[in-house]
């Protein structure tokens, strides 16, 4: 954290101010707060943000408290002073606590996500306005030009106004303002800067809802209104208006003069969903996610704290802006994995959004078409509410959906697209309508092989292959970043111009759509190609203006867009999030391929789908096919209940890594052979981790499994503090890991 401009403020203190201490938490991997010396013109509460010495220098921090006492009154050193910044409320600081205690990590690395702006500790800069002055226009001998005299006509009855908009008002050049200015007609005038944000408009007419819709908002009104914890499923099926019900809940809270802070798991793809709000609200919400520049994230950090950001849209680290008024949390899309956090501070959005809400005593919601079964466990025990949204908005209907067996309906060799889906497609286009062919799959190729001797082009710095990016012309690792231009020569063999490009990406498809239908206007979505909010609002604008006959693209499309004009969606390889040792692949999978489907037939349109698999039969398949979500639901249920894994048992994750294999290999068995024996509690490992080498780290991996019952943060501690860990060798801690690489 950089050196920042602090100043004391003065207050009344008891005498014996001079010998107090307070505990300031520095936004540092810090367990605990420093003991500081209060200054005895300082009156310094919890939450301030100071100034203070570490070493040879000075640093920011926030008085979490009183003091430890386990520094000599000799040594401490005295706060340099307070920041001109509202303090971190009360329940962000017991925020902060918690998600250390629960994630084990430093209470220091938590408050860094909170204090994540530095910059925007310090007041914004003046603005310099510019007003009449009191002097004789006739006296100072000015002649009034035209543009002088509107610029004067402006200001007559008008507040003072920063040059340029009073330039834009009057009709004329800056310079005019200045020269009035420096003839002394004008004087300057430092200002506040406006704020950043309009309000929405709460009581701004909405859409007309549908019954079940109006019940479901009502409901959430009441909750709102309540100011009490509560947490509500939204459960609706794709297209059955979610948003418009939980935005009920939110003007509910703004006319409550409450603020609103809505999750999102990708939120630069939000472009449809900020103009429904817009329309909403007749006002676009503060941003927070990773595209912000610094200028906007420091903007928007102050606005939040000071409480004219009233509706915030964010991506997971939203949950640590320090929102003074907060009255309603919404996780929209609350199943999906994008909600977890895999570095640094390890946590997952959505249920640090309840544990939020419960310490700010607010109503949270969780909405979803295909809820995550950790929810659906907490609807079955009465933990959470939950309300159904049983149909489509406006009369449109759920798509049929198809099921290729590829097994019998194969495509020709190096080909992708089945008979059945290719006459699909052949059918969509001749009625003018929409298509979206769905591949989780970036780039051209996931694999390339020499065909002399079959190596594999493989990373350097990770257990993974090079995936071709055929139109960057580049070999990438999706991993690390790590990338390269295509090999003319097997580095192992010596063989020129041998590799081949191995099973198919988005680009690949789009070669053989291409090949096959060169009238279809065709775009590849995928992270490479939409970068950002702009990217994606473009994509939006294209397809509601039919510029677009087919999206070739990946699980970015499976989130929450509205295309009417789409019908059909293939599912070119249905089985792919079925392999590995995820326990949640088959839950996954669902969710996904169901999101994905229902991007068909949202309007008048009917819509279809096919998925095409090698496995017809697979309860994933059953289930899409069938539409019934309770019956695929209870038996990943009772699968799981049967193991004891989550919901129904607890797990956590110990990551060993380093560069020396050696060395973390030997820290691994170390932990193992220190590992708890208590009962309700088993550990797996140690064992390589499946990607044994990621970003020039190799790691091991052990995984602890225990009952619901067990205090597994508890187990935890003891067993680490038990191990010393090596220089040069880290141990990460994944509480409820939902990587298993």
């Amino acid at each position: 954290m950089p050196p920042t401009r602090a100043t004391s403020r003065p207050g009344p203190s008891p005498p014996e101010a001079a010998n107090r201490r307070l505990g300031v938490l520095l936004p540092l991997p810090l367990k605990g707060p420093y003991d500081y010396r209060v200054p005895a013109d300082a009156n310094l509460k919890p939450g301030d943000f100071v100034a203070v010495p570490l070493g040879p220098r000075e640093t920011t921090g926030v008085v979490w408290g009183q003091g430890s006492g386990d520094v000599a009154e000799a040594k401490l050193k005295p706060v340099a002073g307070r920041l001109e910044a509202p303090p971190l409320p009360e329940p962000v600081r017991r925020f902060i606590d918690w998600v250390a205690g629960y994630t084990l990590a430093s209470r220091g690395a938590v408050l860094r996500m909170a204090m994540s702006v530095p910059e925007a500790l310090l007041p914004p800069k003046p603005v310099v306005a510019y007003g009449r002055s009191q002097a004789d226009l006739e006296g100072l001998g000015l002649r009034l030009t035209p543009a002088r005299k509107r610029v004067l006509a402006v200001l007559a009855d008008g507040p003072p106004r920063p040059a340029a908009e009073l330039a834009r008002e009057a009709g004329c050049g800056i310079g005019v303002v200045r020269g009035l200015a420096d003839a002394g007609a004008l004087e300057t005038i430092s200002m506040r800067p406006a704020a950043p944000f309009t309000t929405p408009d709460p009581a701004r007419a909405g859409p007309s809802l549908s019954p079940s819709q109006q019940a479901a908002a009502a409901t959430l009104r009441d909750k709102v209104a309540a100011q009490d914890f509560s947490v509500t499923l939204l459960d609706g099926v794709t297209g059955s208006g979610k948003t418009e019900v939980y935005f009920e809940a939110a003007a509910e809270a703004l006319a409550r003069g409450r603020q609103v802070l809505v999750l999102l798991p990708e939120i630069a793809l939000g472009a449809q969903w900020l103009d429904r709000f817009k329309a909403r609200f007749g006002a676009t919400p503060a941003a927070w996610h990773s595209d912000l520049t610094r200028g906007q994230r420091r903007l928007t950090w102050r606005a939040v704290a000071e409480g004219q950001a009233r509706v915030v849209v964010g991506a997971r680290s939203a949950l640590f802006l320090p929102f003074a008024e907060l009255g309603l949390i919404v996780v929209d899309e609350e199943h999906d994995p994008a909600y977890k956090q895999e570095d640094g501070v390890i946590y997952h959005a959505r249920d640090m959004a309840v544990v939020r809400a419960q310490i700010t005593g607010i109503p949270v919601v969780l909405a979803s078409a295909t809820p995550s079964l950790e929810t659906e466990t907490n609807v079955a025990t009465g933990r959470y509410d939950r309300l159904h949204l049983p149909e489509r908005h406006g009369g449109a209907r759920l798509p049929e959906v198809h099921v290729i067996d590829m097994r019998r309906d194969a495509p020709p060799r190096q080909r992708w697209l089945s008979p059945l889906l290719h006459a699909a497609l052949a059918e969509t286009f001749a009625e003018g309508e929409q298509a979206m062919l769905f591949l989780n799959r970036r780039g051209y190729a996931p694999l390339t092989l020499c065909r002399a001797c079959g190596h594999r082009l493989a990373c350097p710095n990770c257990t993974a292959w090079l995936v071709e990016h055929r139109l960057a012309a580049r070999l990438q690792c999706h991993h690390c970043g790590y990338d390269t231009a295509p090999a003319e020569t097997c580095p192992n063999c010596g063989a020129e111009h041998s590799f081949a490009a191995c099973g198919p990406g988005v680009e690949r498809l789009a070669e053989e759509v291409a090949a096959d239908f060169p009238e279809a206007r065709s775009e590849v979505v995928s992270s490479d190609t939409i970068r950002g909010p702009a990217a994606a609002e473009a994509l939006v604008r294209r397809m509601r203006a039919r510029d677009v006959d087919l999206l070739i693209g990946t699980q970015l499309m499976a989130k929450g867009h509205h295309f009417p004009h789409l019908t059909l969606v293939g599912v070119v390889d249905a089985d792919l999030g079925l392999a590995g040792g995820d326990l949640r692949a088959a839950e996954r999978t669902y969710q996904l391929l169901t999101q994905a489907a229902g991007r068909a037939g949202r309007a008048d349109r009917p819509g279809r789908v096919y998925l095409q698999t090698y496995v017809p039969e697979h309860k994933v398949m059953a289930a899409l096919a069938s539409g019934d979500r309770a019956r695929f639901m209870a038996a990943e249920a009772e699968d799981r209940h049967r193991t004891g894994m989550p919901p129904f048992g607890r797990l956590a994750a110990l990551i060993v890594s380093g560069r020396d294999g050696a060395r973390v290999e030997a820290a691994a068995r170390a932990l193992g052979r220190r590992a708890p024996t208590e009962q309700g509690v088993t550990v797996l490992g140690p064992a390589p981790a499946p990607l044994t080498l990621l970003r020039g780290q190799q790691r091991w991996r052990l995984l602890v499994k225990a009952t619901r019952e067990s205090n597994l943060q508890a187990v935890l501690r003891r067993w680490l503090n038990a191990v010393q860990t090596p220089a040069g060798v880290r141990v990460k801690v994944d509480v409820d890991p939902y990587s298993f690489v």
